[in-house]
């Protein structure tokens, strides 16, 4: 298995293991009261949206030539960080 191939199954891994993730907190989302459920999902919203912005950059990353996908790890990397940030903080308020 090519480095590029290991890079991509490890980010693959835990952008899936994100989103089994945010399917559980939006469950716990929907049970809340109504004002606070209002909030909750809007959230869950933005977080589904960040969701589908690392699953284009991994898809990015998947088509590019083996000579070019190294210097494309840097932001990937940024885009992943920010979802587990923004996972993070939302999993502690609920």
């Amino acid at each position: 298995m090519t480095a590029k191939n290991t890079y991509i199954e490890t980010m693959k891994s835990q952008l899936d293991a994100l989103d089994v993730n945010m399917n559980k907190l939006e469950a716990k989302a929907e049970e809340a009261k109504a004002d606070a459920r209002d909030v909750y999902l809007e959230e869950m919203r933005k977080l589904r949206h960040q969701s589908k912005l690392a699953s284009a950059k991994l898809d990015e990353l998947k088509a590019a030539s083996e000579d070019t996908w190294k210097a494309m790890t840097t932001e990937m990397d940024k885009v992943r960080e920010a979802f587990v940030h923004s996972f993070n903080y939302f999993k502690s308020q609920v």
